[in-house]
């Protein structure tokens, strides 16, 4: 997986899923921050246990076509409710991905590989890192952002996801 362990805030169904798809296909930034406030209470007893706290990024084409990348949303909601660092600029996504909702379990795995790289080894080195997403449906995506940050160092990864399939 490439993480130790994963935290996450609710599961994608009901009025939450439609929640979430206002706040990543609608642009309901508000919504998403109402979501992240409440899910942040999970990782609040984990106050310190992060040294960085990093989202998953997009690409440049998609935060082009949404505005925003929403894991740095629910990022910047959890650094407030734990004071922990938030570096959105060490983990990068590289070249275009389709969207993982749309492909099969093996496109999808297929479709991330290789597609991070961490800018600056030193922000990460030794650090203990919450990676934060905004859904967790195969664990692909954070899987292979995870394995990135190990690569270039990191001591440890928890992944905390803002929802997660049931």
């Amino acid at each position: 997986m490439g993480f130790s362990r994963g935290i996450y805030g609710f599961y994608y169904e009901g009025g939450l899923r439609d929640a979430v798809h206002a706040f990543k296909f609608r642009g309901r930034k508000d919504v998403g921050r109402r979501l992240a406030r409440l899910a942040a209470e999970k990782v609040r007893p984990l106050k310190g246990a992060f040294d960085r706290i990093l989202p998953v990024p997009v690409s440049g084409s998609r935060l082009s076509e949404r505005g925003f990348n929403q894991s740095y949303i629910i990022s910047e909601e959890i650094s407030a409710i734990t004071g922990g660092i938030l570096d959105h600029r060490v983990l990068v996504k590289h070249g275009g991905t389709r969207d993982q909702f749309t492909l099969s379990r093996r496109e999808r795995r297929n479709n991330v590989k290789g597609v991070f790289y961490v800018r600056d080894r030193s922000s990460v080195e030794g650090k203990r890192i919450l990676l934060v997403d905004d859904l967790f449906t195969t664990g692909y995506t954070a899987s292979e952002a995870a394995r990135t940050l190990r690569a270039a160092g990191s001591a440890d990864v928890t992944l905390f996801a803002l929802a997660r399939t049931p």
